[in-house]
Order: C-alpha cells, then structure tokens, then sequence
C-alpha cells in the first residue's frame, strides 16, 4: 500500500480537476485510509480551513476561501455533502475537494465561506454530516480518473456498454450539485452559497474506536479505558465500536482522544451524540 505523510500543501498550478480517492496520509501521529463511501454520514466536529488561497487542491481545484468548499479525511474526492451545524440548526451544502483537517478529532474543514454560513465562530462546532450520493456518484462517473476514464482506457472487447438512465436518474450538469462532463482542463462550477435554518441539537461528545471484529475483542477494549460496546454496520458485516465518554467540552473529549491514540487504536475519532 502506497502511503503518504501529509500534508504539503499543494503548489500553486493549473487546474487539474479530477477524480481520487488517494493514498493513506499521516498527521500528528495519526493514520488516515481514504476509501471510496457514496453514501458516508457522521457526527464531529468541525474547524474552519486554515489552507493557503490559489493553491491547489487534492483534486486538482484551485482553493478558494470564497467558494462553498470543505476538506474531509477519507471520503473520495470531490464528493457532495450537507453540513448541520448542531449548535445553531444551520445547514449548508458544500463540495468536499481536499484532505484534511490535519488536527486529530476533527471531522470536517470548512472554506471561509461555508463556516461563515454556517454560524460558527473561531472555536470548533459540533455537526452532521451527510453525504449526497447521486451528486456524489455522477462526479465520480463524469470526472477525469473516475468510472468514464476507465471504461475509455480498457480494451475495447472487454467493454460491455450499458444505459445509467432510467427513472429516478439526473443528468449530468443538474442541480444536484457541479457536475461536469469529462474533459481535460475541466473547471468545477461553484456550489450556491445559500443556507438554510432548522432547529438546534447539540449532544456530548464521545470518543469513539471503530471496527471490532469480535463482541469479545470490543467489550476487553471498553473494560480497560471505562468505555460502552455498541454494535456497528461496516457494510455488510456488523462489527463493533467503544466509546468512551460522554465529555461536556471539548478539551475533556481531545485529551480522551488523545489517550486512545497513544495505546495505539488509530481508529479513534470524536463523535457527537
């Protein structure tokens, strides 16, 4: 397995916009595996992007502030997401186009722009997320790097041809949110900067450690560290998850965090619930 340590920023460029799912990365210690998850939902926190304007991204987009943009640690790029912000009810849609953030225990990075819709003030808020998969989808169909430059590049016998339309279905360059045709030298067309209001429901935090194979296995982990077994649903198997807490701030939860990943379970990350 290819990994990479991150995260150098991205030289200034020309645009490249592309498909990626990219290799395991590293920050503060910390090992993150990007994968490809259509239809990824969670609960964390979030932080306000702290990268440099006019670099490029991840997926070859030239970084904007202005523009409603996040970065995520492992869902493939670019992929289309709603972000509530728990605090305050407010929601916005953004398009997740970098890696990142580099702090253990954050969820998402949010452009100026978005956090500002957002409400959210310089410390971290607590938020949902939910992934749009047909958005999603039809940007890993349509981009350079995605499903239609595979199926250019195999061998012409080993090609089956079949309709993706039908009912339910939306064309490519819809609402649903910036897709483009591929094309080289694409540019991505910008997310609407609107958000809406719904109600507020913030939680406690949890730190949380995924992927426990076995009940047994799990229930050892939470007996050591004071944690709750809860079963989970990794596709399609169950596995099981610790959490630990819950913490009424944010300090309480990153120490927490910051003890899981030292005794070595790397798939510790902050919940809100």
């Amino acid at each position: 397995m290819l990994l990479a340590s991150c995260s150098p920023a991205h030289p200034p460029g020309h645009p490249d916009v592309h498909y990626t799912v990219g290799a395991a990365w590293s920050a503060q210690g910390q090992w993150f595996y990007p994968r490809e998850e259509f239809a990824w939902q969670g609960t964390g926190l979030a932080v306000r992007q702290t990268d440099r304007e006019g670099e490029l991204t991840a997926d070859g987009e030239v970084r904007s502030m202005a523009t409603m943009t996040a970065s995520h640690p492992t869902l493939q790029l670019p992929a289309i997401v709603t972000v509530t912000n728990l605090e305050n009810g407010r929601q916005v849609r953004v398009r997740v186009n970098d890696r990142g953030p580099a702090q253990p225990g954050r969820i998402i990075g949010l452009s100026t722009q978005a956090a500002n819709l957002l409400g959210m003030g310089r410390d971290p808020a607590q938020v949902r997320i939910v992934e749009d998969e047909l958005a999603s989808r039809q940007l890993a169909e349509s981009l350079p790097g995605g499903v239609a430059l595979q199926i250019s590049a195999a061998p012409k016998e080993q090609v089956i041809q079949s309709s993706l339309g039908g009912a339910g279905s939306a064309p490519v360059g819809s609402s649903t949110g910036g897709e483009i045709p591929p094309s080289s030298g694409v540019q991505m067309s910008d997310m609407p900067v609107t958000y809406a209001q719904g109600y507020a429901s913030p939680g406690m935090l949890w730190v949380e450690t995924m992927d426990f194979t076995s009940r047994y296995a799990a229930m050892r982990q939470a007996g050591g560290h004071g944690g709750v077994v809860r079963p989970v649903m990794s596709g399609q198997s169950m596995m099981w998850a610790v959490r630990q807490g819950p913490f009424a701030t944010i300090s309480a939860a990153d120490a927490a965090l910051k003890r899981a990943l030292a005794d070595g379970l790397n798939g510790s990350h902050i919940v809100v619930e």
